[in-house]
Order: structure tokens, then sequence, then C-alpha cells
């Protein structure tokens, strides 16, 4: 079979096997839209059928975890995790909290972490997992029990040599800590099962600040090869959490000026520059939306954003 009669057989197979997966369907038709002329190079590659191998993963738990509320009530989320592949080394990706988490979307992100962790040259394989649980407006007793719970089964699947889950979104230091917790009590202290764990038990130096600083220094490389400098530029980041924060910190450091962040509501535009030290105290202590940013400088207005409508909302 020639290569462009294999991946046009794959995709029907795949839109058929995968159509109640909109996000998984999407980043494999992205894939083989890249890797076509791969394989018309390589016609060993239809011959082991390399397509289908790289989209099953190899294996994926869910599972119930059921936690109680602050007012005693009994409440169920769904579990993931998304074990795609082992090629390179033990299953490495993060786990999300976050409403819209589904199998689906675990499998798009896991499959795309393959090629994220390969591109690393260490030997580290690629997966997801999370929940549909939502920390926002939960008290930290609460996601406390979520997150033990969560581990309680996780745990039995995971470990330094098989799966080394990190944090996503919602899952930041907290919430690895306290799933940590509940792991050191069921299997006891391995500290390699679970990365983006603060330095005072076990975590690396760095690590919080990583991704943000990475792609300001992408970014600042990108320039360089154009002749241009990142110092002076101004910049709009999408988000409010750990990466846009130190994405902030590090294009102020460089000489840039960062003007806008953004969360789940609205977003900020301080023309004046984005207030690091700010930002931090209200998304990383006080955990509080960015109204509570606007409240506080007067050179920042914050719009509400709903459904796609951007709405004035204060100053």
């Amino acid at each position: 079979m020639k290569a462009q009669e294999y991946i046009k057989t794959t995709q029907e197979k795949w839109h058929t096997q995968y159509a109640a997966e909109p996000e998984f369907l999407q980043v494999l038709d992205e894939f083989v839209e890249s890797v076509a002329p791969v394989f018309e190079e390589h016609p060993e590659f239809v011959e082991k059928n390399l397509l289908q191998i790289l989209a099953i993963p190899e294996r994926i738990i869910s599972f119930r975890v059921p936690w109680t509320d602050d007012e005693g009530n009994f409440r169920v989320n769904t579990g993931y995790r998304v074990q795609f592949s082992s090629a390179l080394g033990p299953y490495k990706g993060g786990l999300r909290f976050h409403p819209t988490v589904n199998q689906s979307i675990l499998k798009f992100l896991g499959f795309e972490q393959i090629f994220k962790n390969s591109l690393t040259g260490q030997p580290i394989g690629g997966g997801k997992g999370g929940s549909d649980f939502d920390p926002k407006g939960k008290s930290d007793n609460e996601i406390m029990r979520f997150a033990q719970s969560f581990m309680t089964e996780l745990q039995k699947f995971i470990g330094p040599d098989l799966d080394v889950p990190a944090g996503d979104i919602g899952v930041g230091g907290r919430e690895i800590g306290f799933l940590f917790g509940q792991y050191k009590k069921l299997r006891g202290f391995e500290n390699g099962v679970l990365t983006g764990k603060p330095l005072s038990y076990g975590g690396s130096l760095a690590r919080t600040e990583a991704t943000g600083y990475g792609a300001v220094y992408f970014i600042n490389e990108m320039l360089k090869t154009k002749g241009e400098d990142i110092a002076g530029k101004r910049a709009i980041i999408s988000g409010a959490g750990n990466v846009a924060i130190y994405a902030a910190e590090k294009l102020q450091q460089l000489g840039a000026t960062a003007i806008s962040v953004s969360d789940s509501t609205g977003y900020i535009i301080d023309e004046t520059g984005i207030d690091v030290a700010l930002l931090k105290d209200i998304k990383e202590v006080r955990r509080e939306r960015l109204t509570a940013y606007a409240d506080a400088k007067e050179t920042a207005t914050y719009y509400e954003v709903q459904f796609g409508i951007t709405t004035f909302k204060q100053t």
C-alpha cells in the first residue's frame, strides 16, 4: 500500500473509531499532515502500520474520585491517567484539574506529550492525566480531600520508573503537595514520583519559573534572528497563572513590558506594565480574580469577557 492510500485509510478509520473524541481527532489529523512526507520517504513505516501504533495509547486508566465538601456533602468526580507511550522511558506528563477534562482532551494532550518529551533528548515517555474536578471556589481542605482521594487510586499505577506525573492547569505546588503527601502515606517516600514539588520537600530549584522563563527566552532568540532586541518591546500574555506570571517577570528583567494578563473571566490592560509582585500576591497568595488587581492599581483596567463578548467592567 502506498503512503497516501495508507494515510487516507487510517484517517477514515480514526474518524469512525474516535467520532466522539473531537479533540483527539484534531491532533491526529494535524500530526498526519505534518508527517505525510516522512511516510512517503519511508515505506517501511507503512508496512509496520506505524500510525496506528502511535495513535493508540498503551493504557488508559479511569476511576471514581469520591470526596466530601466542607458541609459534609458527598461529591464524586472522574479521574484519568492516559499512559500513551513508554517507548523512550517512563510516562511523563501533567495532571489537570478542570471541569472541561475528559478522555478526549487528555488523549490529545498525552499524544502531543510524546513528541514534546522526545525533543528534550531525555529518556522520557508521554502521558497525561487529571480530573473534571474544579478547584475554583474550593477551600484548601476541600482540595486536600479531593487530592488525597485522587491519589489513593492513582498511586496504584505510577512510580519513579513507571509514570511520573507533574502539575498542569489547576494543579500547582499546593495540589502537588497534597498528592505527594498521600502517596508517601500509602507507598513510602519516593522523591521521583512527582515533579513540581516545592523546594521544602524535594522540588527542583527554578522549577516554578522554568516554563514562563523558557517561553521568553525562546521569543528573545527568535527576535535575535530578525536582528531585533526584546528590550523595549510590549507584550500581551494569555493567562495569569504560573507560566504567565514568570513570563511577565522575565520580560521585565530583559527590558520588555507586559501590559496584559488574563484569566477565565476577563483580562487586564495596564499600560504602565504589569506589577509582577502584585500579580503574584493576588494569584499565588490571595488566590483572587484579576478584578483585585484593577482594584489595587489605578493604571489598570479590567475587562470582563463572557461568551465572546467583551464588557468594560472597572478601572
